[in-house]
């Protein structure tokens, strides 16, 4: 096969959990390029973070928001807590997080409802790697006079905070890391004007606006992956037109969402060594992701 042929994706999501994302679809055989478009850097523990590591035994959870804030926390509570505290609950958006902290501290982690619903799920639950589907699980609905310490990078959606606060508890929020934006290369920003690829993935909101700037019409109309629903209507607002919604956030679902999105065109093509073409009902939700956001 030559390597012309192969699906062309632009990837947009930084640090370790990009490299996993591009590595997969690489597999899949995909020709990966990542948009340098942000970094991670950890924040300095200042004294009222610091405090809240220190008295984590007197929190009734944690809830954590990213796999580069569960990574943090644990490099800071392996140095302040050779021995964790009994009674703390772990709470994490995706299963992503939850892994990076079982691994790390090897505590049990609860995380939201998956995507695809058990037989005693509740009926309008959401459901995915989201704070909404977080929220929805029973053990966080009421909390009134409870500390809840809430780790995540700087900035980000008020929504966890403000539902938490509203059904009672007192949150703590402590922010581990921070997102700084980087300029596109003359080469990469050409690209993206130009619409040269196939298809691109984006996973964050910070991540579509940046991506923005350099995008022109012949953008808009190639295939965009997103991560969730929320994300689908910022970019429809924003004049994409093929916008495919994940199952859910994690490198597998974004990997098979990109070869959804891209079946019809790979047949022509011969683009996709090895990977296989969507059954019927996958193309129907791919293609109800699409119209549901319009």
């Amino acid at each position: 096969m030559a390597k012309a042929s192969r699906l062309e994706v632009l990837t947009t999501r930084p640090g370790s959990r990009g490299a996993v994302l591009d590595a997969m679809l690489s597999e899949a055989g995909c020709a990966v390029e990542c948009l340098k478009l942000m970094a991670l850097e950890a924040l300095p523990l200042e004294p009222a973070a610091r405090q809240a590591i220190i008295d984590v035994d007197l929190y009734r959870g944690v809830i954590v928001i990213s796999p580069q804030a569960a990574g943090y926390l644990a490099d800071w509570l392996e140095e302040w807590w050779p021995q964790l505290p009994e009674g703390v609950s772990f709470y994490a958006v995706g299963a992503a997080t939850a892994e990076v902290l079982h691994s790390r501290l090897g505590v049990p982690v609860r995380v939201p409802p998956r995507a695809t619903r058990g037989e005693h799920a509740e009926r309008d639950a959401p459901v995915g790697t989201t704070s909404e589907a977080l929220l929805s699980l029973p053990s966080l609905r009421a909390l009134a006079g409870q500390r809840w310490l809430l780790v995540a990078g700087e900035g980000g959606r008020p929504l966890l905070e403000e539902t938490l606060v509203a059904r009672g508890a007192q949150v703590t929020r402590l922010a581990l890391y921070r997102r700084l934006p980087l300029a596109l290369s003359p080469q990469q920003a050409g690209r993206l004007a130009a619409g040269a690829y196939d298809a691109m993935v984006v996973t964050s909101n910070e991540l579509l606006e940046t991506v923005m700037a350099s995008v022109t019409p012949q953008a808009l109309h190639q295939p965009l992956i997103v991560s969730s629903h929320r994300l689908a209507t910022l970019a429809h607002a924003h004049g994409f037109e093929r916008v495919t919604v994940a199952e859910d956030a994690s490198p597998g679902a974004l990997t098979q969402a990109v070869l959804r999105a891209c079946a019809p065109f790979s047949k022509t093509r011969h683009a996709v060594t090895g990977a296989t073409a969507p059954g019927p009902r996958e193309a129907i939700d791919s293609q109800e992701s699409g119209k549901g956001q319009a």
